[in-house]
């Protein structure tokens, strides 16, 4: 196994205005993407955050620490070029959506459940036009044709750089009515997860926490907010 691995080579990075729309320079060398394509986003506030990742990097690149720049590779390499399946992907989360599978007891957890997410799913209902239906455990809860074709064009109004954003909100939280929640700014990343663990944080109440699946969870809240913040820089 080859010890090579990418060093710095410039000196500054910087973000640029193009015809196409905003580019990331290392000194006077655009960059481009794993699969070699032009890196070009929707705004300057994303080709400076992506050229502050670059300009933090010291002698060795760890792309770990550059997730804006993950992001708009996806968006370029994986998102753009299939753009529909990535669409029917997210949307069936609206089939199974994580605040539809409720718990038969204990009392207190049914509790938190309702107080946690109905107010989203009756957001759901009154701004997108999707009433979802509850039910105990895991049986699927069938949905309404209507409910589910009205949360597929809130997915599919998303440019390729929100989708790829939305891509990880929502399978990270499991939750479609979540993640739109968070784009549309009427939950916080931070309360959008939070609610996305309630089933997690109970047993680590009743059990106590394991110290694995606490890292476990603390890299996939930063991946969560990560992608918020991917999705409110590429908003034009």
């Amino acid at each position: 196994m080859s010890d090579w691995k990418p060093k710095r080579f410039w000196k500054l990075a910087k973000g640029i205005a193009t015809d196409a729309g905003f580019a990331v320079h290392l000194d006077d060398r655009p960059v481009r993407t794993p699969a070699k394509a032009p890196l070009v986003v929707p705004t300057q506030a994303m080709a400076d955050a992506i050229a502050a990742e670059w300009d933090a990097q010291t002698e060795v690149i760890d792309p770990r620490t550059m997730p804006v720049t993950k992001g708009a590779n996806a968006a370029i390499d994986k998102v753009r070029v299939q753009r529909e399946e990535v669409i029917d992907l997210l949307a069936d989360y609206g089939d199974s959506d994580l605040l539809c599978y409720r718990a038969a007891g204990p009392e207190a957890l049914i509790a938190l459940q309702a107080d946690g997410w109905d107010p989203v799913l009756d957001w759901a209902a009154n701004t997108l036009g999707a009433r979802l239906f509850v039910g105990e455990g895991v049986m699927h809860v069938p949905q309404t044709a209507q409910a589910l074709q009205s949360l597929r064009a809130e997915v599919a109004a998303f440019d390729d750089f929100a989708l790829a954003a939305a891509h990880d909100l929502i399978s990270i939280s499991g939750s479609l009515v979540l993640a739109l929640a968070v784009t549309k700014g009427a939950l916080g990343p931070e309360e959008a997860w939070l609610k996305s663990r309630i089933d997690e944080h109970w047993q680590i109440a009743q059990w106590g926490e394991d110290e694995e699946a606490a890292m476990m969870e603390a890299a996939k809240k930063k991946a969560f907010e990560d992608a918020a913040k991917f999705y409110h820089l590429c908003q034009r």
